[in-house]
């Protein structure tokens, strides 16, 4: 059995002050639903360390919205792994949408930053998903493809044992438009599909993909109940404790 896994990207979002607040709120709303599903928060890389003070003592994790894949060096506004793991985290998210399609990340480097995470012993997060013309062309499938292959070059069946992916059709992120549960179903069956293809059943079972793309506390009880959604990477709902704590409440309920 899976187990869920509920995290929140906060983007370039908060201050300081809200960061931790909402940080506090989590740890005191979500105490009990963590003995039953996973919660990682993914704050701004300047307010890591608070979130993690914050969270200290509780189960929430906290990870890194993106990193470098290099060792410390000449490479002006990167973050490295071994900054992250210094602070304590153990997620990295890698991929995310807005890497590929605003700062132009190709899944080569996706790929470098993935390989990069695993041997630093991160759990990898890693985003696939489909423009809007790309699923009006009938390219959802073959995106994924192109993207679980580009990504997950050189990454060993033993390895997937600490890679999460976060399936997130671009059309579906920030827009108020979600896919709908049969369509997130198809995308997610077709990935562990894929991940039987390329590494064994025992891969495809264990792996948990999440699901992402305007997720909020009135959808996520039908998306999380399709048999193949093992979870969520919720955006804007993240953002406030009054609406991401009911997400993770029905991850409860989904674990039954």
């Amino acid at each position: 059995m899976r187990r869920y896994l509920i995290s929140g990207n906060w983007k370039m979002n908060t201050t300081r002050a809200t960061a931790v607040e909402l940080a506090k709120a989590l740890v005191s709303g979500a105490a009990a639903a963590t003995d039953q599903v996973d919660v990682l928060i993914f704050p701004p890389a300047p307010y890591l360390i608070p979130v993690q003070d914050a969270v200290a003592g509780s189960a929430i994790q906290v990870g890194g919205q993106n990193a470098y894949f290099a060792a410390p060096g000449a490479f002006t506004g990167e973050v490295a792994l071994d900054m992250l793991q210094d602070i304590g985290c153990e997620s990295v998210l890698v991929g995310h949408s807005e890497r590929r399609h605003v700062f132009g990340e190709t899944d080569e480097l996706i790929n470098q930053k993935v390989k990069a995470g695993l041997e630093k012993g991160f759990q990898v997060v890693l985003c696939v998903g489909e423009l809007i013309e790309e699923r009006q062309a009938q390219q959802t499938e073959a995106v994924l493809d192109r993207q679980m292959a580009g990504g997950l070059a050189g990454v060993s069946a033993e390895q997937m044992a600490s890679i999460v992916i976060a399936y997130e059709p671009v059309w579906a992120i920030g827009t108020g438009h979600t896919a709908s549960p049969e369509q997130a179903e198809s995308a997610h069956a077709h990935l562990r599909s894929w991940l039987t293809s390329h590494y064994n059943a025992q891969v495809a079972e264990a792996t948990r993909i999440l699901y992402g793309g305007s997720v909020k506390a009135s959808n996520a009880a039908e998306l999380l109940g399709q048999p193949n959604v093992d979870g969520a990477l919720v955006g804007g709902a993240s953002l406030k404790a009054a609406d991401f704590l009911p997400i993770i409440e029905a991850g409860v309920n989904a674990a039954g």
